[in-house]
């Protein structure tokens, strides 16, 4: 997509967003964001209220960080607000952040979960994880490395290898066992696939409900939503049971919700505020309970549906190891032929 393509594409609403001099007004903040204005807008309500700082919010389902880069000197972004490691790691790349420097943040997200740079922080955490056929799959406990054993033949389903969910765990199984490793792994998860890949985590779990396959790949938060608020896909969670897998001799592999400072952030001031204030308890609890993921600041409750699925023994490899070696698991995806 080109600059013109993608400045065309959301100048409407960056219209309605920002007005002529609110990019630059004291007591305002810009955000880019890929998560759903619905989902942020409560922690942008609640830091409004206690900072007297008004949000302005641009919602997009891609090309953001192009967008930044395209507008230059003049882009009236403070902030960036994303959904994947992957994202994150595209935004880096393309040169439109720049360090925070925040106590704050040092103290409140662990080191794992956080750019060795400066240029990122997690703010809230995700797991990739199992829908179980409750009827079908008796076992609890489950490896990654374990999804290629030929007992599952025919009973997997997931979404596309590449899509940025995926690309992460599959990165992650690279780092831990290499290229070698996991080029045959992921051969073996693909004979065991009961569907050509398709959908979304949703349609997974609707896929093993009606029978097409016992296991389905998808993230811990879907699972919730569509128990707690979606009555039609409800009894998709019904037949499905949440197992948290675990690598050989790690824990469960985990991604991240990011935050990052656009490199020309005219109301930097304030959004060092709403970035420390995302680490804070309250908005930390609700994204607890309002987007059902893991808080990054210890001490913060888990969501009781999230709790249910038991103690989480999150993977202790740096989200940045992972985020390097995306390349590699998105290249072995299509080597293996994953999607075909």
């Amino acid at each position: 997509m080109t600059a013109r393509h993608i400045l065309a594409a959301t100048a409407t609403f960056a219209l309605v967003s920002f007005g002529a001099s609110a990019s630059r007004a004291a007591e305002e903040v810009n955000v880019y964001t890929y998560r759903e204005t619905k989902l942020v807008q409560p922690l942008f309500e609640a830091f409004s209220k206690d900072t007297g700082v008004k949000v302005n919010v641009i919602s997009a389902s891609s090309g953001l960080e192009q967008r930044i880069k395209a507008e230059g000197a003049n882009s009236p972004a403070d902030v960036l607000l994303t959904v994947d490691i992957g994202r994150i790691d595209e935004a880096v790349q393309t040169g439109v952040t720049q360090p925070i420097k925040s106590d704050v943040i040092d103290k409140n997200v662990p080191a794992q979960y956080r750019d060795p740079d400066g240029h990122w922080a997690g703010i809230s955490m995700r797991a990739r994880v199992l829908y179980a056929s409750k009827d079908r799959v008796k076992q609890d406990a489950i490896t990654y490395e374990e999804l290629a054993d030929p007992k599952w033949k025919g009973k997997i389903c997931i979404r596309s290898g590449q899509h940025i969910y995926n690309n992460g765990l599959f990165a992650a199984y690279v780092a831990r066992h290499g290229e070698a490793k996991a080029e045959e792994w992921l051969r073996g998860v693909k004979a065991n696939l009961a569907q050509k890949p398709s959908g979304g985590d949703r349609e997974t779990a609707r896929d093993v409900a009606a029978g097409k396959c016992d296991l389905g790949i998808g993230n811990t938060y879907y699972w919730a939503l569509m128990m707690n608020a979606d009555p039609e896909k409800k009894p998709w969670a019904e037949a499905t049971k949440v197992i948290l897998p675990t690598f050989e001799g790690g824990g469960t592999h985990v991604n991240l919700s990011g935050v990052l400072l656009a490199r020309n952030a005219p109301n930097k001031a304030n959004a060092m505020k709403l970035i420390e204030w995302l680490v804070g308890e309250q908005a930390q609890q609700i994204y607890a309970d309002a987007n059902y993921e893991y808080p990054v600041r210890a001490g913060v409750a888990i969501n009781p549906t999230i709790a249910g699925y038991g103690k989480l023994n999150a993977d202790t490899m740096p989200v940045a190891k992972i985020a390097a070696n995306r390349k590699a698991a998105s290249t072995l995806v299509d080597k293996v032929g994953f999607d075909n």
